[in-house]
């Protein structure tokens, strides 16, 4: 069993470096641009899977063209809170944030919005339900649920979440085989 975890797109979010979960963006025209010139194997038979955002959805019909994606809510990226929107240079002075940046980030949450820790344990119930299913799946999804899958995945490399994840548009291919888990990073083809 093959599954492909790739990372949306570019946005302005991304662009201007914001804190951007729940807030439903569409690619940039600079990220449009760049998917356009790339391509990913695309494998036979798999279900094509989404968190649901904009980003996500533009993202998997310009590089697979799918004839239907299924949109899974809990592979959404984590919920910033009242930070979302909004960059570290409008927010290094307010004492909320200093509070959720410092310590312990992945169990701090952020006003209204959601820990790493949470929003681990959301993502990690989806991907091992889309792993029952055992067969090949596309997930176009977060750089953040990315990272968290591949922490929790290959603890043993020692790396953070932030280590893991990709470039927007890149991501990785995990393999399955005898109880097996294995990982490439996935390379488009140009």
């Amino acid at each position: 069993m093959k599954i492909y975890l790739i990372r949306h797109g570019q946005t302005e979010a991304n662009l201007r470096h914001l804190y951007c979960g729940s807030t439903d963006l569409p690619l940039s025209e600079a990220g449009r641009e760049a998917l356009s010139g790339i391509r990913y194997p695309k494998p036979d038979v798999a279900d094509y899977i989404t968190s649901g955002m904009g980003r996500c959805n533009e993202t998997m019909e310009l590089l697979f063209h799918p004839e239907s994606m299924e949109v899974c809510p809990d592979l959404r990226e984590i919920d910033f809170g009242v930070f979302e929107m909004r960059g570290y240079g409008e927010l290094k002075d307010d004492p909320d944030y200093q509070a959720w940046i410092s310590g312990d980030n992945m169990a701090n949450t952020p006003p209204g919005g959601e820990s790493g820790l949470a929003m681990t344990r959301r993502v990690m119930t989806a991907f091992r339900e889309i792993l029952r299913r055992g067969k090949d799946a596309v997930i176009v999804t977060h750089g953040g649920v990315i990272a968290a899958i591949m922490a929790e995945s290959f603890t043993g490399e020692n790396r953070n979440r932030y280590q893991w994840q990709p470039a927007p548009g890149c991501g990785y291919l995990l393999t399955f085989t005898h109880r097996e888990l294995t990982y490439e990073s996935l390379m488009p083809i140009v």
